[in-house]
C-alpha cells in the first residue's frame, strides 16, 4: 500500500474514488456490529468504516483497535448519508468504506487524551511531549511556527539579506544574563560559551562587508523562567549597514506586516512611535498595550499644594503621585479590591476620590480644596460617574503599580479586543541605568549601542541625561525586540565600557576582537534581535512560549522527556578535566508534591499530625469526612504498573476497575513492588503516581467530594486540597471502580 491522499483531503468529489490513508486511531465506535474510526494525521480527520460485509478480515482487526494504534487502510469514498454529515469536519461529508486494514504498530493506552478539550497538567505534557505534540492545537502551532518563519525569510531575501548562521560555541561575555559553558577537552580549564545572542557575530558580519546579514539564531540564557522565557528562544536577528534609526524601524514594519499578512491574512496598521518617557508618562511602562484608552496622569504638582500629608510627603521625598480614570464609577466591595490588588503587586496603598456633580467625594476628599479638586478634574479630563485611583511613591513604583492597575481594569471591564494587533515602537530609551544594589551604572540595553550624536563627546559627566539611538518594539504590551545604532567608533566604545566599569585591561581580554575589527574601517550600522516564539505565541493566541516551542523545558530549566539536565559519566569527567563537589539531595516524596502543586499554582493545606493506619483515624486527626480521604492502591496491570484512587470508605473494585480502564488483569500490587516503585510505605503513598512515571486513575466518587485529603508520603502528615486541582495536578483519568466498604482500614 502507499498513501494517496491525507486525512484532511477528500470530498464529495472524491465520491467511488479508491483511496490509501495512514493515521492514528483517534477513537473507536460500535455501532451494531459496523465499527467506526476516526483517522487522524496532522493534516485533519477522516471517519472509516469497518462493515463485515464489505470485508470480514479488516472488521474483525478493527474490533481489536484501540485509541493511537496506527493504521494503513484502503477503501472505497462514499457519501455518509442524509442526516449523517459532520458539518464541524473538513471530510464530514464523507467516509471510507474499508476493503483492507493494516495495523502498523499497537499502542498502549496513552497517559494523557490527544485531544484539544482535554488538556493535561504542564509536566504531564512535559514528559510525554511526543503525545502532547499530536494534538490538533499543537500541531496547528508548529505549521503557524513554520510559515512565520518561511514569510520572514521571504521579507528579508527580497531586501536583500544574506542568511549567515554565527557559532554555536563562543568566547565567554558578559550580556546581562548568565552564560551557559561548555568545558573544552582539548583546552583543559578552558571553557566556551553558548551564545546569548549573536550580537557580538553580526557586528564583525558589517565589518566583513555583508551589509545585510539575517538568521533565526537559537540564544541561551542562564536565567529565571517564565511563560515568555526559556533556557533557550529563537529571534529573527538581523543587522544592516550604512542605516539611521527610522531606516530600521521602518524595514521591521514592512517585515512584520508582510508575515501578518501571508500568515493570517491580517492587515496590521502602521506602528505609532512613542519617546520613552512619554509611554511611561502615559502608560507607567516602556511596553504599552494601545488597544485601548486608559491613561495615566501625573498630578504631582496640583497635590503637593493640598492638606493630604501623604501626598505632600511622597513629592517631598522625590517621589510623584498619578492617577488613572477608568470613566466608570465603582462600589466601595469592587475599590476595596483594586485597593488589595495594588498592594499585591507593590503598592503601599491606593488613595481614590469619586467624580461627582459637586467635586470629589471620599474620605480624604476633605483636604483637598475646591481649586486643587478643579485643576485635579480639569488634568485628568475626569467626568461625573467616574472615579480616580491614586498611588503615591518613588517613580518606579507608582508607574509600575498603575500600569499593572491599568491592564487590570481593561481586563475587568471588557476594554480589550483580543482578535485586534497593535504595534508600537518606543525609543529614546536612556543609554544607561543606575543599579542601587551594586552602585554603578549599566546599560539600559547593552553596552553596544550608540549613545545620540548631541551626548557622544560628554555622556562621562552626565550619564543619567544621556539618551540612547536605541528602541523597542511593542505588539499588545508584550516586547517583541530591542534595537539600536550600534557604536562603530573604538575609543567610544573603550569609554562606554569604562562608564560602566569594564576596564581596558578587561575589555581588551573580553571584547579585543572586537575592537580590534573596528580599527579596520566599521561602517555605522545597526539592528534587531526579534522575538520569534512570543511573535508566534501571540499570532496563536497565548502569552506561554511553551504552546509554540516543540520541546521546552519547565520552570526548573528542566525536560521531564528526556529528564535533562542529568549527571554525565565520571569518565567524561576525567576526559574533560571537571571535578564535582555537589552532593544531590533525594527529594522526599513529599517535597516532590510540594513542587508539583506549586508549579500548578494549585492551593492546598499540610497537615501533621501523629502516625495513622487506617482511613477512619486519618479522617479525625484530618478533620475530614471518611468519604474524603484517598486510598492511593499500586497496581499490576497487563500493561505494567498503574495508580488507582478510591474514596476513603470505600474499596476497589479489581473486576470494574479492569474493565473500565481497559486491562485484561489487574492485582494489587505486594508491600515490595510499592516500597521499590515509590518509595513509600503501603498505606502512606500519596495519590500522585505521576511523580513515579505511572498513569494515574481515581475513582468517580473522590471527585464528588470539593475537598479530598491523603498521605503525603509518610504516616504522620497529610495534604488537604480540591478535588480538581487533584485530577489536574496528576492527569487522572475518571472511571467507576469502588465500592462501599464497612472495614476500618
Amino acid at each position: 500500500m502507499k498513501r494517496t491522499h491525507t486525512c484532511n483531503d477528500l470530498r464529495v468529489g472524491d465520491i467511488d474514488s479508491e483511496v490509501c490513508l495512514n493515521g492514528w486511531v483517534q477513537n473507536r465506535r460500535d455501532h451494531g456490529g459496523i465499527i467506526f474510526i476516526d483517522l487522524r494525521d496532522r493534516f485533519g480527520l477522516t471517519q472509516i468504516v469497518f462493515d463485515p460485509k464489505t470485508d470480514s478480515n479488516a472488521h474483525g482487526l478493527a474490533e481489536s483497535l484501540r485509541r493511537e494504534d496506527v493504521l494503513e487502510i484502503r477503501g472505497k469514498v462514499r457519501h455518509r448519508g442524509e442526516g449523517l454529515e459532520n458539518p464541524k469536519l473538513d471530510t464530514g461529508k464523507i467516509e471510507i468504506i474499508t476493503s483492507e486494514l493494516n495495523i502498523l504498530n499497537k499502542a498502549e493506552t496513552p497517559p494523557l487524551e490527544i485531544e484539544d478539550r482535554v488538556e493535561a497538567g504542564e509536566e504531564m505534557r512535559l514528559r510525554y511531549r511526543y503525545l502532547d505534540l499530536r494534538r490538533p492545537v499543537m500541531q496547528k502551532n508548529l505549521l503557524l511556527r513554520h510559515n512565520v518563519m518561511q514569510a520572514a525569510r521571504k521579507h528579508f531575501n527580497s531586501n536583500g539579506f544574506i542568511e549567515i548562521q554565527t557559532p554555536m560555541l563562543v568566547k565567554s561575555t558578559p550580556e546581562g544574563a548568565r552564560d551557559y559553558v561548555v568545558p573544552s577537552r582539548v583546552n583543559p580549564g578552558d571553557f566556551y560559551a553558548l551564545p546569548q545572542s549573536p550580537q557580538l557575530y553580526k557586528q564583525i558580519l558589517m565589518i566583513s562587508g555583508v551589509d545585510r546579514y539575517y538568521q533565526f539564531p537559537i540564544c541561551l540564557r542562564d536565567e529565571d523562567l517564565r511563560q515568555d522565557r526559556q533556557p533557550e528562544h529563537t529571534q529573527m536577528d538581523f543587522e544592516m549597514s550604512f542605516v539611521e534609526s527610522d531606516d530600521i524601524r521602518n524595514f521591521v514594519e514592512g517585515l512584520y506586516k508582510s508575515i501578518f499578512k501571508d500568515v493570517l491574512d491580517v492587515d496590521v496598521s502602521d506602528f505609532p512611535i512613542f519617546d520613552y518617557k512619554d509611554a511611561m508618562d502615559k502608560y507607567g511602562t516602556d511596553k504599552p498595550d494601545i488597544r485601548y484608552e486608559l491613561f495615566l496622569s501625573d498630578v504631582t504638582d496640583i497635590v503637593v499644594d493640598s492638606d493630604f500629608g501623604v501626598f505632600k510627603s511622597v513629592a517631598e521625598n522625590g517621589g510623584i503621585i498619578k492617577c488613572i480614570n477608568p470613566k466608570k464609577n465603582f462600589g466601595r466591595k469592587e475599590i476595596d479590591a483594586y485597593i488589595e490588588f495594588c498592594q499585591r503587586v507593590g503598592a503601599k496603598g491606593m488613595a481614590w476620590m469619586r467624580v461627582t456633580d459637586n467635586g470629589l467625594e471620599s474620605n480624604i476628599a476633605k483636604y483637598f480644596k475646591e481649586d486643587i479638586q478643579k485643576r485635579i478634574l480639569e488634568r485628568t479630563g475626569a467626568k461625573p460617574g467616574s472615579i480616580l485611583m491614586f498611588i503615591a511613591d518613588k517613580p518606579k513604583n507608582t508607574n509600575a503599580v498603575l500600569s499593572r492597575l491599568r491592564q487590570k481594569l481593561a481586563d475587568d471591564m471588557g476594554m480589550i479586543d483580543n482578535n485586534v494587533f497593535r504595534f508600537c515602537w518606543v525609543k529614546d530609551f536612556p543609554l544607561f541605568a543606575w543599579n542601587e544594589e551594586e552602585n554603578r551604572w549599566e546599560p539600559e540595553h547593552h553596552m553596544f549601542s550608540n549613545p545620540k550624536p548631541e551626548f557622544i563627546d560628554d555622556f562621562e559627566k552626565r550619564p543619567g541625561e544621556v539618551i540612547g539611538d536605541l528602541w523597542d518594539l511593542v505588539l499588545n504590551g508584550t516586547e517583541l525586540g530591542s534595537g539600536s545604532i550600534r557604536v562603530n567608533v573604538p575609543s567610544v566604545q573603550e569609554r562606554i565600557m569604562n562608564l560602566i566599569g569594564i576596564n581596558k585591561e578587561d575589555a581588551d581580554m573580553k571584547f579585543g576582537f572586537l575592537l580590534e575589527a573596528y580599527k579596520y574601517g566599521g561602517p555605522p550600522h545597526g539592528g534587531m534581535g526579534l522575538g520569534l516564539d512570543r511573535t508566534v505565541a501571540l499570532m496563536a493566541g497565548t502569552s506561554d512560549i511553551r504552546e509554540v516551542i516543540a520541546f521546552p523545558k519547565n520552570k526548573s530549566a528542566q525536560c521531564p522527556m528526556d529528564s535533562c539536565p542529568s549527571r554525565v559519566d565520571d569518565n567524561q569527567l576525567k576526559e574533560l578535566n571537571i571535578k564535582l563537589n555537589v552532593v544531590r539531595a533525594k527529594k522526599s516524596v513529599f517535597d516532590q508534591i510540594k513542587q508539583l502543586l506549586d508549579k500548578a499554582e494549585a492551593k492546598y493545606d499540610v497537615v501533621e499530625h501523629k502516625a495513622v493506619f487506617t482511613s477512619r483515624d486519618a479522617a479525625k486527626v484530618r478533620g475530614t469526612e471518611l468519604k474524603q480521604g484517598c486510598k492511593a492502591l499500586i497496581c499490576h496491570t497487563d500493561k505494567g504498573f498503574v495508580q488507582a484512587v478510591v474514596p476513603g470508605d470505600s474499596e476497589i473494585d479489581l473486576n470494574a476497575f479492569k474493565k473500565a480502564a481497559g486491562f485484561s488483569s489487574v492485582e494489587l500490587a505486594d508491600a515490595k513492588n510499592v516500597k521499590r516503585i515509590t518509595d513509600c510505605n503501603i498505606g502512606s503513598v500519596p495519590p500522585f503516581a505521576n511523580l513515579f512515571d505511572l498513569p494515574v486513575f481515581i475513582d468517580k466518587a473522590v471527585t464528588e467530594n470539593e475537598i479530598v485529603a491523603f498521605n503525603a508520603g509518610s504516616h504522620t502528615k497529610s495534604i488537604k486540597m480540591k478535588s480538581e486541582d487533584l485530577i489536574k495536578a496528576t492527569n487522572a483519568r475518571i472511571f467507576e471502580f469502588s465500592v462501599k466498604s464497612d472495614k476500618d482500614n
